[in-house]
């Protein structure tokens, strides 16, 4: 079966579906409208569909007509609270929100896929379970559904994913070695001092001398604390304190985020944290309290399913070849990790720039954009990639 012959064919369809999503963004775990389309569409290929799945996800079951394997699909809704500045025919309609990631060509994707394994059932042993999932922008889509049993009955024992990727041209897809996105944390640092008047500093325990010196001191944990073979980033995003010019204030606020390939530097750096605030704070006469939230673990792609992947979409036919990677990676992250860590898989890249269009924003920005010529290829590889797996056709 010519699995992307039959995605160029559906191609005005994904296009016009992968627009009308975007024309109606909604971010995490208000994807109301966008679950809705989605339960109908699957609905009328005749799968079984589950609603309401961690509030707003949605499951729907493509069942094969012998015994087999089970295979997820995952393909994220949520759109992003960014103010649109494109000037397209399918500008987002509703202010402050925009699809700036992507997440409206997966669906449209997802919806495609099931289209066409459906068109197949009689050819299918196993089934296929797509997982519309909501805020995947917030690290909660996953975790949500799988506490409402997204994987239970049918388990799943493959994960399959895709990303629409701005950083690499059309025509490429990168199947990622090990770590193609990393685990994603948060921090918070609460400094207490005392305040006082600015002309008299040695009253005080200024907190805000105590977060400059900590701020400082944790640009250290990357290149004193971990090994340089390794990979980790460690940013202060925020630092509030104080509201008149001449007042030394009682507390200072820093947070930022800390992110890395390997799980056990996730630990490394949370105690480097603690010891640098707490130690620094003190000596200022201070105190620091520090909180921190793991998000998402590293996505991990399975060294199995990788390899197949990679030999399939290197000898799948194409009307243009396409460039099979195994490199590109990333330092954001991606709640498909938890997916992944139930049912290994992979989860892969697909190039979405076009220079010649100037499709070359990246995610997140508010004139992010994708190659539409991407869409057919992603459910291309999508469908073949889960056709491995459960077809049994010529």
């Amino acid at each position: 079966m010519d699995w992307m012959l039959r995605a160029q064919m559906l191609r005005d369809e994904l296009v016009a579906q992968r627009r009308d999503l975007h024309r109606h963004p909604e971010i995490a775990f208000e994807e109301v409208r966008t679950a809705g389309v989605v339960a109908r569409e699957l609905s009328g290929l005749g799968l079984e569909v589950i609603t309401g799945v961690g509030k707003t996800g949605v499951i729907g079951i493509l069942e094969g007509a012998a015994e087999g394997p089970t295979v997820l699909i995952r393909c994220d809704m949520d759109a992003l609270p960014v103010q649109e500045m494109m000037n397209t025919a399918y500008i987002s309609g509703t202010p402050g929100k925009m699809h700036a990631c992507g997440h409206d060509g997966h669906t449209a994707i997802g919806l495609a896929v099931a289209k066409m394994l459906s068109e197949h059932r009689e050819q299918l042993a196993g089934r296929v379970k797509f997982i519309f999932q909501p805020a995947e922008e917030l690290a909660l889509g996953a975790q949500a559904m799988i506490r409402d049993g997204a994987l239970d009955a049918p388990t799943p024992s493959i994960s399959l994913g895709l990303h629409l990727w701005s950083e690499l041209p059309t025509g490429t897809v990168s199947v990622t070695e090990g770590a193609a996105f990393a685990a994603a944390n948060d921090f918070q640092i609460i400094i207490r001092g005392k305040g006082g008047h600015g002309a008299m500093p040695h009253q005080t325990r200024d907190p805000i001398v105590a977060g400059t010196q900590i701020v400082g001191a944790m640009q250290t944990i990357v290149s004193r604390s971990v090994d340089g073979l390794e990979t980790a980033v460690v940013s202060v995003c925020g630092f509030h304190s104080g509201h008149a010019h001449n007042v030394i204030p009682d507390s200072a606020e820093l947070f930022g985020t800390f992110r890395t390939y390997q799980r056990h530097l996730v630990d490394l750096i949370e105690t480097r944290i603690h010891e640098i605030a707490t130690g620094i704070a003190a000596v200022n006469g201070c105190t620091a309290e520090v909180v921190v939230n793991r998000l998402t673990p590293p996505l991990i792609n399975d060294a199995a399913t990788n390899a197949r992947l990679s030999d399939l979409f290197q000898t799948m036919p194409a009307a243009t070849p396409l460039t099979v990677i195994d490199s590109a990676r990333t330092m954001a992250s991606e709640d498909m990790a938890f997916w992944l860590e139930r049912a290994p898989g992979t989860y892969f890249f697909v190039g979405a720039r076009n220079e010649g269009r100037g499709i070359t924003y990246p995610h997140h920005h508010p004139q992010f954009d994708i190659d539409e010529d991407a869409l057919p290829i992603a459910a291309g590889l999508l469908a073949a990639a889960a056709a491995s797996y459960v077809y049994r056709g010529g």
